[in-house]
C-alpha cells in the first residue's frame, strides 16, 4: 500500500514521543487514529497533524481497559478504513524506590505500560490476522534488556512487552501469517513524561543522560513501521546499554547502582503538590517535547548505520575486496621487482 493511503492507530497519541510519531507519519500523508485520555491533547495533536496536510480522528481511550481499546479500533476503521499499522506507546511510570511504591501504583504502571500494549495487540491481530496483512509497533526500551533503579515497574512492564511480543511472533511465523511485529528500543527521550508521571523522589524527576529528542525516536518508528525489521535499537546509548549487559551484566549493575540513582534527579527539589498522570490525565497542553532542550540530542550516526545496514555491509565488503585485491597487486609487484633486481644489476 501507498505509505500515504496508511491507516496508523496509535495509542499515547496527546503527548511526548507518540505524539512527535503523529506528526513524523502525518508528513508522510498517512490517515491517523490517534488515542489518548486527554480529549484536550488529542485535539491539539490533531490540529497539528491536520496543519501538515493528515487526515485525523481522535478517541479518547484508556488503554488499559481492553473494552475502550477494541471500541476505539471500531470506530477508526469505521472511519479511516482498514487499519494498516498499529503503534502501540501509551505508558506510565512512577519514579520510586521499589520499596516506597504501593501495589496500587505498581499494578496501574503495569496495566498501562504492559497490559495497554496487550490489549492494542489483540485489537489490531483481530483485524490483521484476516485479512493477512498489517504491522504492529511496540515502542520498547533499552530498559526492557537492562533495568535501572527508581523504575522498577516501568522496567518490568517494557520486559513483560519484549516477552508476549517475541511470543507472539513465533505464533504468527508458525501459522506463515504476513503480519509484522516489531520492537523498536528507545533511549532515553526528552518529554513530559519526567513533569508529569508520578514520583517518590525528593528532587525532579530526568531521563538518564545521553538525551534525545522525541523526534529522533519518532522517525525511527516511522522507519521500522515501513520495512520488516525483527526489531531495532535507537541511539548509540541503546545499543551500548543492551550489548553491554548480554556481556558483563553483573559489571552494569555495579554501574548503575552507584551512577542511576543520582543519574535521574536534577538538584532541583520535587513540588510534593505537582499533578501526576497515574490515574488520570494532568490539566493543559505540554506538547511533545519535555524541558531537557539544551541537552537533547536530533541525531545520532548509530540509527543511519542500523536502518542502512545493508549498505554500510556491501561497502564494507567493497572496501575488504578493494584492501585485499590492492595488498596482492602490491605483493605481486614486489615479487616482480625482487626478481628483476639482479638482472637490472647484471646488465651495469
Amino acid at each position: 500500500m501507498q505509505q500515504d493511503q496508511q491507516v496508523v492507530a496509535i495509542t499515547g497519541a496527546g503527548a511526548g514521543l507518540m505524539r512527535a510519531t503523529a506528526r513524523e507519519f502525518a508528513r508522510h500523508g498517512a490517515r491517523l487514529g490517534l488515542m489518548s485520555r486527554s480529549h484536550q491533547r488529542l485535539e491539539a495533536v490533531k490540529s497539528e497533524v491536520e496543519a501538515l496536510g493528515a487526515s485525523a480522528m481522535t478517541v479518547s481511550t484508556d488503554v488499559a481497559d481492553a473494552e475502550q481499546v477494541e471500541s476505539a479500533a471500531e470506530q477508526i476503521e469505521a472511519e479511516l478504513g482498514p487499519i494498516d499499522i498499529w503503534i502501540n506507546g501509551a505508558m506510565t511510570t512512577v519514579f520510586s524506590p521499589f520499596h516506597a511504591m504501593s501495589a496500587a501504583e505498581f499494578r496501574r504502571v503495569t496495566e498501562v505500560t504492559y497490559l495497554g500494549y496487550v490489549h492494542g495487540t489483540m485489537s489490531a491481530l483481530r483485524r490483521m490476522r484476516p485479512r493477512n496483512s498489517g504491522t504492529i509497533v511496540q515502542v520498547g526500551s533499552a530498559l526492557a534488556y537492562r533495568p535501572i533503579p527508581l523504575q522498577t515497574a516501568y522496567c518490568g512492564a517494557k520486559h513483560a512487552i519484549k516477552g508476549m511480543t517475541e511470543g507472539l511472533r513465533c505464533e504468527l511465523l508458525n501459522e506463515g501469517s504476513s503480519v509484522h511485529v516489531t520492537l523498536v528500543e528507545m533511549p532515553g527521550l526528552n518529554t513530559p513524561q519526567f513533569d508529569w508521571c508520578k514520583s517518590h523522589l525528593p528532587q525532579r524527576a530526568r531521563p538518564m543522560a545521553p538525551v534525545y529528542q522525541p523526534e529522533f525516536g519518532a522517525r525511527a518508528i516511522y522507519w521500522a513501521a515501513q520495512h520488516r525489521r525483527r526489531q531495532l535499537y535507537v541511539g548509540t546509548s541503546s545499543a551500548l546499554t543492551i550489548w553491554g549487559n548480554k556481556l558483563a551484566p553483573a559489571v552494569m549493575d555495579q554501574v548503575l547502582a552507584s551512577t542511576a540513582v543520582s543519574g535521574q534527579q536534577t538538584p532541583e527539589p520535587r513540588d510534593p503538590n505537582s499533578p501526576d498522570n497515574l490515574w488520570q490525565p494532568v490539566r493543559g497542553d505540554m506538547g511533545a517535547r519535555g524541558r531537557f532542550n539544551q541537552e537533547a540530542y536530533d541525531s545520532d550516526p548509530q540509527l543511519w548505520l542500523t536502518t542502512h545496514r545493508g549498505q554500510v555491509g556491501l561497502a564494507l565488503g567493497a572496501a575488504v575486496l578493494a584492501g585485499a585485491l590492492w595488498g596482492a597487486w602490491r605483493k605481486k609487484r614486489q615479487h616482480h621487482h625482487q626478481r628483476g633486481a639482479p638482472l637490472a644489476w647484471s646488465r651495469r
